[in-house]
C-alpha cells in the first residue's frame, strides 16, 4: 500500500481557563491536523500547534509546508516504510518543525494502524497509563493559591507553576502555592525566559532559602542566553530544566557541551516529531541529562502522540502532559483522556482518534 492523499484540516477548540504565562496568554487551541491516507483507505492524524511565541509556527504556514511540499514529497510512497518516510519529511524543508511533527506524527500513527496496534506498541512500550503534571496559569498569589489547592483536590501531586512575569513577586507566589498545596505536592517552576541571569539566581535562591522545596526550575532566562543559563545553573542547587533553549540535537549537544542545563524538556513541535524526539531522549540519556516531555497547547492528536512516547521511553521526571486537560472539551472522536493526574492511552490501532 503507498500513501495517497495528505490532507490538512484547521482545528480551533476554547479551553476552560484562560491559559497564561511570561510569553503569552491563550484562550483557545489554534492547531493544524494533518491527514495521511493509504491506497487502502486508512488515515493516520498529527497536529501542528500554532505558538507564535515560542515557534513562531502559524497555521497559515504548517499548512502552507505541508500542502506544497512535504505532501508532495510523501505521494505515492510505501505506507509501510516508516523510517524512510520520517527521514524524507526532515530532509524536504528547513525549520518548519510543527508542520514536520503533524506528518511525523500522522505517519507514525498510520503504520501503528496499518499493523493494528497502539501507538505505544509501535514504539516499542506496553503502559496505558501515563502520569502528568498541571500548570497553574500566571497569577497574584491568591489566584496561584487558589488553582492549586483545586488541583490538589483532583489529585494532582506535581503542580507547575508559571512565573517570570514579575520578579520581585515570585518568591510571594511560590510561598502561597505551597502553603495551599501542602508538603506532599511536588512544585516545579516555569519562568518561560522571563528573568535575567542575576533576577533568577536571585529568586531561586530565595525559595532554597525559603526552605520551599520546588523541583526544579524550567527556563529561567532567554532561549539564546546559554551563558547566562550555564551561570544561574552553576549558582543554585535546583536542578535547571532547558525547553526553548533546546529545539533539535545541535541545540542539546550545545547545553550539554557548556554544562547550561540539568535537565531537557522535549517537545514534539519543537524538534519535529517522533522520530527526533526518540534521539533527544537517548542522547540526554547517554549524557547524564534528566529529561520530561512536554507539550505546547496540543489537542488530543499531538498529546496522545507524546504520552505515548513517554509510555514507552519513559523520562526521569513527570511529564507535562496537561495540553489537552485545558480544553473544555474534546474536538476530536477518541483518542486520550484524563483520569485526574493519569493520561490514558486508547488501546484501539495508532491513536485512535478521528475527526468530528
Amino acid at each position: 500500500m503507498t500513501i495517497a492523499a495528505v490532507r490538512t484540516h484547521r482545528l480551533s477548540a476554547p479551553l476552560h481557563t484562560p491559559f497564561v504565562t511570561a510569553l503569552r496568554r491563550a484562550t483557545t487551541v489554534e492547531t493544524l491536523i494533518v491527514e495521511v491516507v493509504d491506497t487502502d483507505g486508512r488515515s493516520g492524524f498529527g497536529e501542528a500547534p500554532q505558538v507564535w511565541q515560542v515557534t513562531g509556527a502559524s497555521i497559515a504556514g504548517a499548512e502552507s509546508c505541508v500542502e506544497q511540499i512535504l505532501g508532495p514529497a510523501l505521494a505515492g510512497l510505501d505506507a509501510d516504510d516508516l523510517l524512510t518516510n520520517c527521514a524524507r519529511t526532515r530532509r524536504a524543508v528547513a525549520g518548519n518543525e510543527a508542520a514536520k511533527c503533524a506528518v511525523d506524527v500522522a505517519l507514525h500513527d498510520l503504520a501503528a494502524r496499518r499493523a493494528g496496534l497502539p501507538l505505544v506498541r509501535l514504539l516499542g512500550g506496553t503502559a496505558l497509563r501515563v502520569p502528568t503534571d498541571v500548570t497553574l496559569a500566571a497569577g497574584d498569589p491568591d489566584a496561584l493559591a487558589a488553582a492549586a489547592a483545586a488541583r490538589t483536590a483532583e489529585g494532582f501531586t506535581v503542580l507547575k507553576v508559571k512565573v517570570g512575569t514579575d520578579a520581585a513577586g515570585d518568591l510571594a507566589r511560590v510561598r502561597a502555592v505551597r502553603a495551599a498545596a501542602g508538603p506532599a505536592a511536588r512544585i516545579r517552576l516555569d519562568a518561560n525566559q522571563g528573568w535575567l541571569p542575576r533576577e533568577a539566581v536571585r529568586v531561586i535562591r530565595g525559595i532554597e532559602d525559603a526552605g520551599l522545596d520546588v523541583e526544579l526550575v524550567e527556563q529561567p532566562v532567554a532561549r539564546r542566553d546559554l551563558d547566562g543559563l550555564a551561570w544561574v545553573s552553576d549558582r543554585v542547587d535546583t536542578p535547571i530544566l532547558a525547553d526553548e533553549a533546546v529545539f533539535d540535537v545541535r541545540d542539546l549537544v550545545e547545553v550539554i557541551r557548556r554544562r547550561a542545563a540539568d535537565m531537557v524538556n522535549v517537545k514534539l513541535a519543537k524538534c519535529g516529531g517522533l522520530a527526533p524526539a526518540r534521539t533527544l531522549l537517548d542522547l540526554a540519556a547517554a549524557h547524564d541529562i534528566g529529561t520530561v516531555v512536554g507539550s505546547m497547547m496540543e489537542g488530543p492528536i499531538g498529546l496522545g502522540a507524546a504520552a505515548s512516547l513517554v509510555a514507552a521511553y519513559g523520562t526521569t521526571a513527570v511529564s507535562d502532559l496537561d495540553a489537552a486537560w485545558w480544553l473544555a472539551s474534546s474536538p476530536v472522536v477518541g483518542g486520550i483522556r484524563y483520569e485526574g493526574a493519569t493520561v490514558v492511552l486508547p488501546a484501539g490501532p495508532g491513536l485512535d482518534v478521528g475527526l468530528s
